[in-house]
């Protein structure tokens, strides 16, 4: 009487829609479950490593070379992208042959401000500045130049000072 009952306990209740779910036969759960876990925790392993090497806070330095697609550009700069991309190489070029960084923001960053404070950002904490511009940023050992990073303010060249 029992094995008759427990079908239509089943059915009743509901539970016979999992048990024959054919996603649940098998161990299917049992044997993915264990992958999305094991998936997760190395990409938590990796962000944790990440975020252990690199400081919360930094100070940088950039120069910024715009373009007129670039994001709150001065009405002066009237350059295409591609004139930009060169300038930013170019600036790069000089300060990787060792010119000096401040006599670069004078030369060639557009930033509004950037002259009078050489290029200086101050302190700011991650995910403050744009995502292209951060995570360059926050990868750079201090005193180190970043190549040229594009954001929707034009083209930047940083150097991290703390």
């Amino acid at each position: 009487m029992t094995t008759r009952l427990l079908p239509l306990l089943l059915i009743v209740t509901g539970c016979g829609a999992v048990a024959t779910n054919p996603t649940w036969v098998g161990g299917g759960m049992a044997v993915t479950g264990p992958v999305r876990i094991a998936e997760q925790e190395a990409t938590w392993s990796v962000e944790r490593a990440k975020s252990e090497r690199e400081p919360d806070e930094i100070s940088a330095r950039h120069v910024l070379v715009m373009h007129k697609g670039s994001q709150a550009r001065p009405e002066g700069v009237t350059r295409s992208r591609e004139e930009a991309m060169t300038r930013a190489k170019e600036c790069l070029a000089k300060i990787r042959g060792s010119a000096d960084f401040n006599e670069m923001v004078n030369e060639y960053s557009d930033e509004p401000g950037a002259r009078q404070r050489q290029g200086d950002l101050g302190k700011f904490k991650r995910g403050t500045m744009v995502q292209a511009f951060g995570d360059a940023a926050f990868t750079l050992k201090v005193g180190e130049v970043s190549d040229v990073v594009e954001t929707a303010y034009g083209f930047h060249i940083i150097k991290r000072t703390r």
